[in-house]
């Protein structure tokens, strides 16, 4: 079992900054993502940078989040997020449709109910705590805005109105999404809890958005939101971003690093206890049609930012 506790020292270590992010290149906007890239350790590093009392913040969302894990006292009821999402275009394939949006509210549901066709493929090693998050999504509003940006970068451009961009709607009790080109072969990213109202919310790439349209494969399932998402509500990636790494949650096993594809099942980690490792989950970097699950530790995780006190507190009210 994985200790989930964390101190002030470690938590700055942990989100260490490095690089800014710059706008990809033309070219590298044209390409389509071969393997799963998530930018959001890489924003989240250039947002420490930037501000440093982030840092602080996020200590002492780990702090709460690990109390209300020791208590039990956990968010009640069925919480319902209202989504905004927000479309840059400049082609008519990055203009998706209404019709291809739904469908990703849709996945969405299916993937955070354990209502998603594949969940009972878990493996038997992996049945005793996978999870139902028993959250709920629902279409607000779609926002669409022509631009002449081939990409947007990772630096939160398209989040901002004096960069061509459109700024979040009422960010502390709706879930933005911007679907648009990001380029560099990144398919989305997410802003952790913590960070500037101002920028909070989702990136996808409107190649991997949804099931229809535009989308493709292995990325065509919807599934580079559930995982986007999943970091909006505080999961990190399975493997701690770091060989052999923490994902701050007690059932996952350990995980030496990303795993990619449809890998065949039992992997073992090469870490210590060499476990199988849970390549099925949601904040791995496989296959959409290879990944299908969250894990109780996850929900009680996400559940623990939507109680009385959470960063996410005025989503459940």
């Amino acid at each position: 079992m994985k200790k989930i506790f964390i101190t002030a020292f470690t938590a700055l270590v942990l989100f260490s900054c490095q690089n800014d992010q710059t706008d990809s290149s033309n070219s590298e906007a044209a390409a389509k993502a071969t393997l799963r890239t998530c930018a959001s350790q890489d924003v989240l590093e250039a947002q420490l940078k930037a501000d440093p009392m982030l840092a602080i913040r996020m200590n002492e969302i780990e702090a709460f989040t690990n109390k209300q894990l020791m208590t039990g006292r956990l968010v009640n009821g069925k919480i319902e997020i209202p989504v905004v999402v927000n479309v840059l275009y400049k082609t008519t394939a990055e203009n998706i449709s209404n019709a291809q949006i739904q469908s990703q509210i849709d996945v969405l549901n299916k993937d955070f109910n354990a209502l998603n066709s594949d969940f009972n493929s878990v493996p038997a090693l992996f049945a005793g705590v996978k999870a139902n998050v028993g959250i709920t999504f629902v279409l607000d509003q779609v926002i669409r805005k022509s631009t002449t940006k081939t990409s947007w970068g990772t630096n939160d451009a398209m989040k901002k109105t004096a960069q061509g961009g459109l700024a979040p709607t009422s960010p502390t009790t709706k879930l933005n999404m911007w679907a648009c080109t990001i380029g560099g072969g990144i398919l989305g990213y997410a802003q952790f809890p913590g960070g500037a109202s101002a920028t909070d919310g989702v990136v996808i790439d409107s190649k991997y958005f949804g099931l229809s349209g535009s989308a493709s494969a292995p990325y065509n399932l919807g599934r580079t939101a559930t995982h986007e998402v999943g970091h909006w509500m505080n999961l990190r990636h399975i493997w701690g971003d770091a060989n052999c790494g923490s994902d701050l949650v007690a059932d996952t096993p350990t995980h030496n690093t990303a795993n990619y594809g449809v890998p065949a099942y039992p992997h073992y980690s090469t870490c210590s206890g060499t476990p199988v490792e849970m390549t099925m989950n949601y904040m791995d970097y496989v296959d959409d049609n290879a990944m299908y699950m969250f894990s109780n530790g996850q929900k009680s995780r996400i559940s623990a930012i939507f109680t009385s006190g959470g960063a996410r507190y005025s989503f459940a009210q």
